[in-house]
């Protein structure tokens, strides 16, 4: 007998019965949403809107187990958190790294929407590159690179696991952007750097530069020189910040940060955390045709911003 299901269909329903055990229902006294389990020894990874202030909480799982857990550390800026339970877990899910996801690619959101638990739902990357604004006190950031899917999301999704076909965690489900649209933190180098920090702090201390920027182009000339494609545009520079008292410039092509190319809003972002604060940073940026150094010393974010 041929098997009634179609490929899409094994590699959808092979992702939900590797996740659903691990995906658990998150409940506090402000609201609810879902966490994925990430560690052997009870730590859950989820949304910093799911827990908001609350310090504690309940888990709940599909095999009916649940249990109080105690909020490890929240960072609003990432809208990331971490959370561990007191009772045991089911085992990890394996996390994966957003930075391999290509527009289209089949994606599988695992969460607890509505009061549902465990519902499954599949669609494809439908946007990479997108930018999500987050807010702690004054301080704004954006979130770059989140990934943009057309797999249905609802309220209680936040916290979730965004997986890929082979069921690996790609990203955190976070907001609905629209019909049709969902959008998910991704799972990358930064990203890890930021669970590490809240595992071992609670907290993530980032370093304050003090440039907007978006992505641009390089000229063709420039590309040769450095052997880079694209850099980051210096869109607005904050008055009395680091990056102004260095004597960065609207206008310029950031196109080096301490050493290390500056190709996307990632390679900056990776830099600016605690290591970075009190330091001096060489930045080297494109300006009126000609490279300029610059030393720059980042200081801390703080609830002002600066």
């Amino acid at each position: 007998m041929a098997d009634p299901l179609d490929a899409y269909s094994q590699v959808v329903s092979s992702v939900a019965a590797e996740l659903l055990p691990k995906v658990a229902s998150v409940r506090t006294r402000q609201g609810s949403g879902s966490a994925v389990v990430f560690t052997a020894d009870r730590f859950l990874l989820t949304n910093a809107h799911v827990v908001g202030s609350a310090r504690s909480g309940t888990v709940a799982f599909a095999d009916g187990s649940s249990g109080e857990f105690q909020v490890i550390g929240r960072d609003p800026l990432s809208d990331l958190a971490v959370i561990r339970a007191r009772a045991a877990t089911p085992p990890p899910a394996e996390l994966g790294d957003s930075d391999g996801l290509v527009v289209g690619q089949l994606v599988v959101a695992v969460g607890n929407p509505l009061g549902l638990t465990g519902s499954v739902t599949a669609g494809v990357v439908s946007g990479l590159g997108r930018s999500l604004p987050a807010r702690s006190g004054s301080s704004m950031r954006l979130i770059e690179d989140v990934i943009q899917t057309d797999a249905a999301l609802n309220p209680g999704n936040s916290g979730g696991a965004l997986a890929d076909s082979r069921a690996r965690v790609v990203g955190i489900s976070t907001a609905v952007a629209g019909i049709g649209v969902g959008l998910a933190v991704p799972m990358n180098g930064t990203t890890r750097s930021i669970i590490a920090a809240l595992i071992r702090d609670g907290r993530v201390r980032r370093a304050f530069l003090g440039l907007v920027t978006s992505p641009a182009p390089l000229p063709e000339e420039l590309r040769r020189h450095t052997g880079q494609s694209g850099a980051m545009r210096v869109v607005e520079v904050v008055p009395g910040s680091p990056a102004h008292r260095a004597g960065l410039r609207a206008g310029d092509l950031v196109l080096s940060a301490g050493r290390n190319p500056v190709a996307d809003a990632q390679s900056l972002q990776r830099l600016m955390f605690a290591e970075a604060i009190g330091r001096p940073l060489p930045i080297t940026v494109h300006r009126n045709g000609a490279l300029v150094d610059v030393i720059a010393e980042p200081v801390e974010l703080t609830g002002t911003g600066v």
